[in-house]
């Protein structure tokens, strides 16, 4: 495959906007107009509830897989994967689909780095969750997950370059959540209500 058609099917695989799509076809509302107007799994979530949103989850987790797994089939060089799993990632949040909005790449990012750094991607998930079920903040525990994916990629991989890309990761989602951010040191940013704690 040729490498600018390899960068163009990674951008158009992370611009698929699945939360959209399965809310509009199941629920026949567009997620954009609901809740924090997000498109990800954790609005889709509160909006439409767990049935929806853990598929929205894996989907987007996908989106982020798919590049780094097809361009290792094709054994392109890591540099080269890279750029194809970044290209999902800016999809996702700069989506062609919705006119260049989109979601905060949470997910597609976790998706790119189960492909490219399995131990790392396994410590940053399991930070998230602790965060998450001790505080109630996803967005918080999307930062500290993506700051120790940072930390543990430079402790277990030794690589300079891949240290490069889990930095450029975490200052992505500091990026998207800027807003989140805002919300968190005013003590107004909203808890997610889990499951069991429904009625």
């Amino acid at each position: 495959m040729n490498k600018i058609y390899y960068f163009l099917l990674s951008y158009l695989i992370g611009s698929i906007p699945f939360g959209y799509i399965i809310c509009k076809i199941f629920k026949n509302i567009d997620i954009r107009k609901f809740g924090s107007g997000n498109i990800g799994a954790t609005n889709v979530y509160r909006v439409c509830g767990f049935k929806f949103g853990l598929p929205v989850l894996i989907l987007d987790i996908l989106k982020g897989f798919m590049p780094v797994y097809i361009g290792k089939l094709l054994q392109f060089s890591n540099p080269l994967i890279l750029v194809g799993g970044l290209l999902s990632i800016l999809g996702h949040s700069f989506s062609i689909f919705l006119k260049g909005k989109g979601g905060k790449g949470v997910s597609t990012s976790f998706g790119v780095v189960i492909g490219l750094l399995p131990l790392p991607a396994l410590i940053s998930f399991i930070i998230w969750l602790i965060v998450v079920l001790s505080t109630g903040y996803v967005s918080l525990g999307s930062i500290t997950g993506a700051l120790f994916l940072a930390i543990s990629t430079i402790i277990f991989t030794k690589s300079i370059f891949l240290f490069y890309v889990s930095v450029f990761i975490f200052i992505f989602i500091i990026f998207t959540h800027r807003e989140n951010i805002k919300r968190l040191i005013n003590k107004k940013e909203n808890k997610i209500i889990f499951p069991w704690e429904k009625k």
